[in-house]
């Protein structure tokens, strides 16, 4: 199927959606222009540095899940902006998917259960 074909049946407002998406997922490098860390993405000892402690709820959590790319970058990606943007590219999609898909999962359940 054409793609543009189907863009063309979608609803308005997921076409809005849609559209949104894509320029928020090209607009990711900006990313790596900012300088510091992203709020909320410290680890702990990021966190001591900036607060002076870590809560033990965080220290105990510490370690317990790995990312797939790390620092959004390809274990061969090196420290240029050239070679970090496609991970960075590769995290939002795969995180505008993963969340589409539990969105959509959820969605499914509801109108199940409305039925």
């Amino acid at each position: 199927m054409d793609v543009m074909n189907a863009f063309n049946k979608l609803d308005k407002t997921f076409k809005v959606l849609v559209i949104a998406l894509i320029v928020l997922v090209a607009l990711v490098p900006i990313g790596l222009i900012a300088t510091g860390t992203a709020y909320g993405e410290w680890g702990p000892d990021e966190l001591q540095q900036a607060v002076g402690y870590v809560p033990a709820g965080l220290q105990q959590l510490n370690g317990l899940w790995t990312p797939v790319l790390p620092d959004y970058n390809f274990p061969s990606g090196g420290d240029t902006l050239p070679e970090q943007t496609p991970g960075y590219y590769a995290s939002a999609i795969i995180g505008v998917i993963v969340v589409g898909l539990i969105a959509y999962g959820i969605g499914k359940v509801i109108i199940k259960r409305n039925d």
